[in-house]
């Protein structure tokens, strides 16, 4: 009987602990808690009845071919629909540079695997996605983060990290970054600053990963171009950027389904990669996604969530303003879009310790430090104002304050 099994563990893995947002939402199982912490779209603007309908005709029509394997890279019907969908944000993509992906985080697992050995460094904004730290760790890599600012990446920063690895003969693999309504902060990162990265990019041939879950869910102002269509406009069609996309804050979470873009060699040998790890995602998931995009009424979809979601960021920012006043100490982001905003409390509050006294006040957000690669700082929490309803948001912020008020 093996009674160590620890010994036999991969080194990647040994010392792995895996997603701690998931460790953290375990606490949540009383109902009367009003979770702000996990990252769920509102069940509020699903298309129920549009998917009802298109599952009865496509399992009417294709229903074995639904029960069967199907092509690894994915269906010809969802390629040409995200070739159409990516054209107008003015991103010019053909099958052979589209990899359809088992959620947004295969995505990432697949950019992870593919580029990073042990000790390799990453550059990162502080904060950013867990799921992407979380990812990327497997391959037990180095984060090098910069803080993140009000307009996005201290790219200045990034450079000043790139030379500085460059005098010890390291050079980063590839710099992530989610540039529109950045999970945890909601910031999204200027033109100005879009352009500055895609040059540090060429000027030191480091990969960009731009990750963009959110990109369609913008609420105040005019869109940005991506990293990835400033790249095809201004360097020849491009090919410094490599994009992650995902279904589940788009149109619905439940079906795992996203896809990566970028040059052909590399989608070829991501493709390689989930021929080893997952083979295929499901054809039928794949087709309701293709419906989605080509045969439900996307704009006024996006629309709706614009608005329903536009609601709740307004009374979310209101009763923080009413409950924390600027002498409390306590500040927060304001954000154009997305699903999330980032609170900051004084220095000397753990969030962490915070979380579960807040439990006792029976309201959940999720600790800061979640979202550092290295060096994490402790007096932040991430908040979602998606799934909460309005009146749900106005007492867990009064519950919160009731919290936090007395450790000021």
């Amino acid at each position: 009987m093996i009674k160590n099994w620890q010994e036999r563990f991969s080194e990647n893995i040994k010392d792995y602990e895996g997603y701690p947002i998931g460790k953290t939402l375990k606490y949540l199982a009383n109902p009367e808690i009003i979770s702000l912490a996990g990252g769920l779209p509102s069940p509020n603007v699903f298309q129920k009845s549009e998917m009802r309908q298109i599952s009865e005709r496509i399992l009417r029509e294709d229903i074995e071919k639904i029960m069967q394997y199907s092509a690894i890279p994915g269906e010809q019907v969802l390629f040409d629909s995200i070739i159409n969908f990516l054209e107008r944000d003015d991103i010019i993509v053909k099958k052979e540079n589209i990899l359809i992906t088992t959620s947004g985080q295969h995505g990432l697992d697949l950019a992870g695997r593919l580029f990073l050995n042990p000790n390799d460094t990453v550059i990162l904004d502080r904060p950013t996605f867990a799921g992407a730290i979380v990812s990327f760790s497997m391959e037990r890599p180095e984060f090098i983060g910069v803080d993140i600012e009000n307009d996005g990446s201290n790219v200045e920063g990034f450079r000043q990290k790139i030379l500085e690895l460059k005098k010890q003969n390291k050079k980063p693999k590839f710099i992530y970054v989610v540039p529109d309504f950045q999970n945890p902060t909601g910031i999204t990162m200027s033109y100005e600053k879009r352009i500055q990265l895609l040059d540090l990019s060429y000027e030191f041939k480091i990969p960009i990963i731009e990750d963009s879950p959110y990109r369609d869910l913008r609420y105040y102002g005019n869109p940005i171009p991506s990293i990835f269509s400033l790249d095809q406009k201004l360097h020849e069609g491009g090919g410094n950027v490599i994009g992650l996309y995902t279904f589940s804050k788009i149109f619905c979470p439940g079906l795992r389904v996203g896809f990566n873009i970028g040059p052909e060699n590399v989608i070829k040998k991501m493709t390689n990669i989930k021929e080893g790890n997952i083979l295929n995602t499901p054809k039928y998931n794949q087709d309701l996604c293709s419906a989605f995009l080509s045969e439900m009424d996307l704009e006024t979809h996006f629309d709706n969530c614009k608005n329903y979601y536009r609601e709740k960021l307004e009374v979310f920012l209101k009763t923080m303003e009413k409950y924390f006043p600027k002498e409390t100490g306590v500040s927060w982001t304001t954000s154009e879009g997305g699903l999330f905003l980032w609170v900051s409390v004084p220095e000397h509050i753990d969030t962490n310790e915070l979380f579960f006294e807040a439990i006792k006040y029976k309201v959940a957000f999720v600790p800061g430090e979640q979202f550092y690669g290295e060096n994490p700082a402790k007096n932040h929490m991430r908040i979602n104002f998606s799934y909460a309803s309005k009146k749900q948001l106005e007492e867990a912020i009064k519950r919160l304050a009731d919290c936090v008020k007395p450790l000021l």
